[in-house]
């Protein structure tokens, strides 16, 4: 148990550094640890907590949690919330410290503009995997595509559209 809690330590520390852009851009590089390498879950037990943490209301990491609570109960619960949470938020604490003494510098919006495209593809990626994992036949690829879309073109509220989904595999259709 000991061992586990330590590569969950390492494994979410260095997720907690690699979040740029915000947590769901480490999410394919977290499914890749937990299901791929560690072997901890399936890919489908982590599209299922992933699922379960986005209808949760908070963070929209809870999937950490989640995560730790099924490799190692409580003790995963504790060590990788604090490894994911506590490192991200000290170097965030510190940057923006030192970010904020150079407000008014030109480069400063070049940079900004560059992180743009990278987040929002490390976004897609984990958008990606999770799809993937959730997409298991052709109802649910279909279930996936039609919230896509109703999400990407519409105002509709997410939670709607979550309903829907719910609906879909209740009824068996997915």
């Amino acid at each position: 148990m000991t061992s586990t809690l330590v590569a969950l330590a390492i494994l979410f520390t260095q997720l907690s550094l690699l979040a740029f852009g915000g947590g769901n851009s480490i999410l394919p590089e977290m499914q890749r640890q937990v299901v791929d390498i560690n072997h901890w879950m399936t890919a489908q037990q982590f599209g299922a907590l992933f699922a379960l943490a986005q209808a949760a209301p908070g963070p929209n990491l809870m999937v950490v949690p989640l995560v730790g609570w099924h490799v190692a109960g409580w003790a995963g619960v504790l060590v990788t919330s604090a490894a994911k949470f506590g490192p991200s938020s000290i170097v965030t604490g510190i940057v923006l410290n030192v970010w904020n003494r150079f407000k008014d510098r030109p480069w400063r919006k070049i940079v900004q503009a560059g992180q743009v495209p990278m987040t929002a593809g490390l976004v897609t990626a984990s958008a990606a995997v999770i799809t993937e994992a959730s997409a298991l036949n052709w109802g649910l690829a279909a279930t996936v595509a039609v919230c896509a879309i109703i999400l990407t073109t519409t105002r509709v509220h997410p939670l709607i559209v979550l309903g829907f989904g719910a609906l879909i595999g209740l009824s068996g259709l997915g």
